[in-house]
């Protein structure tokens, strides 16, 4: 197995449990994420994202939280992973059912300096925001809000850490 492999099961292992410090020791400090919701740079808002979204679903959601991953593949170029997760969203309660496609590159220490995300936003917001998501997923105008609200959430989540 490639180190880098190596680095995406223990990432995603790690997930599972909810272990956001493991995942967070994943990434280099220069590291880049980006999905559907967030944009961010630097391992303090990419850990700190995976810290408030594991706290979060610890505290209003262990009882449905699933994961699932599969097709790990990894190489010196970069890797890319298949993953499902179950769980309740804490904004609204409802729960989602999500399946993402990750992409990723590695600095040469074997950290993950790129992490790309790729899911379907309508789907999720639909099961996420209940009406709401279902006639307005598909704009950029719920997208650009949802995106807003999440990185406020960080960025207050990010402060309260700081303390």
């Amino acid at each position: 197995m490639h180190p880098n492999q190596q680095t995406l099961e223990t990432f995603y292992s790690a997930f599972a449990r909810l272990d956001a410090a493991s995942m967070g020791n994943c990434y280099a400090p220069d590291a880049v994420f980006e999905d559907e919701v967030f944009s961010l740079h630097g391992k303090r808002e990419v850990a700190g994202m995976w810290r408030m979204l594991c706290e979060a679903t610890r505290t209003k959601g262990a009882d449905v939280w699933k994961l699932a991953y599969r097709d790990v593949q990894a190489d010196a170029g970069g890797g890319q992973v298949h993953w499902d997760a179950h769980y309740r969203f804490s904004t609204t309660g409802r729960i989602v059912d999500n399946s993402i496609d990750a992409r990723f590159t590695f600095d040469p220490q074997g950290k993950i300096s790129r992490h790309r995300d790729r899911f379907d936003f309508w789907l999720w917001s639909r099961q996420a925001l209940g009406g709401p998501g279902l006639l307005l997923g598909w704009t950029p105008m719920l997208r650009n809000k949802v995106r807003s609200m999440a990185s406020a959430n960080l960025a207050r989540f990010l402060a309260g850490q700081a303390r």
